[in-house]
């Protein structure tokens, strides 16, 4: 069944899950927005919420750097104590997210950092395309808001699919680190330096690079 844009909104504000997770549980739960929190709380989706209020001031500056130093990353990832930054389980995650930025390209953590005018500028272009395309005045602005969270996919690290699992977002995977580590997690900044870049150069796939020397 179809689910109801307001209710994983408000399903989100309650439990601080990420959108697909609150959206599958209220598929799950036909709606049923008491029945969905529950199924987020037996998954341990929902307990994430109860830690994102906390202060996260410890943590790592990550870096990556492509193979022949043609791309490099600096992240910083916050939790709530040095002890949980030292370890190794919190480490990787810092490594896999600089990595992710690295291949994916964001431009921003999350959709709250979009700027104002960039929307309304997207807005009129994707306005003028589905109009374009000869799609009814009446939906048209449907279609945009639609494509504009596709654009917030594209660009907001956060809404991002996971590089090495496309199964997640990268949302989801603070919410499980949450869950496992037991403190807040939070991806505050990052820096994405790539060679030439704003230069008229030859265009590679650095999401199979990246990939690649993961694999290797």
């Amino acid at each position: 069944m179809a689910v109801d844009a307001k209710l994983v909104k408000e399903l989100r504000e309650k439990t601080g899950a990420g959108m697909l997770d609150c959206k599958k549980a209220l598929e799950e739960a036909n709606n049923d927005l008491t029945k969905a929190i529950e199924l987020l709380r037996e998954k341990g989706l929902a307990a994430a919420a109860n830690k994102a209020g906390r202060i996260a001031t410890e943590g790592v500056v990550e870096s990556y750097i492509h193979a022949g130093g043609r791309i490099g990353v600096l992240v910083e990832i916050n939790c709530e104590t040095d002890f949980v930054a030292k370890t190794d389980q919190f480490k990787e995650f810092a490594r896999d997210i600089a990595m992710h930025i690295a291949a994916m390209s964001p431009r921003y953590v999350r959709r709250e950092e979009v700027p104002q005018e960039e929307i309304e500028k997207e807005k009129e272009i994707l306005r003028a395309q589905a109009l374009n395309e000869g799609k009814p005045e009446k939906i048209v602005d449907k279609m945009v808001e639609g494509r504009i969270n596709k654009y917030y996919e594209e660009f907001c690290l956060l809404e991002q699919t996971f590089v090495k699992d496309p199964d997640k977002t990268i949302a989801n995977l603070v919410s499980e680190k949450i869950s496992t580590i037991g403190e807040n997690i939070s991806i505050r900044r990052f820096v994405r330096y790539e060679l030439g870049e704003g230069l008229e150069k030859k265009v590679d796939n650095f999401v199979e690079e990246v990939m690649a020397q993961v694999k290797n």
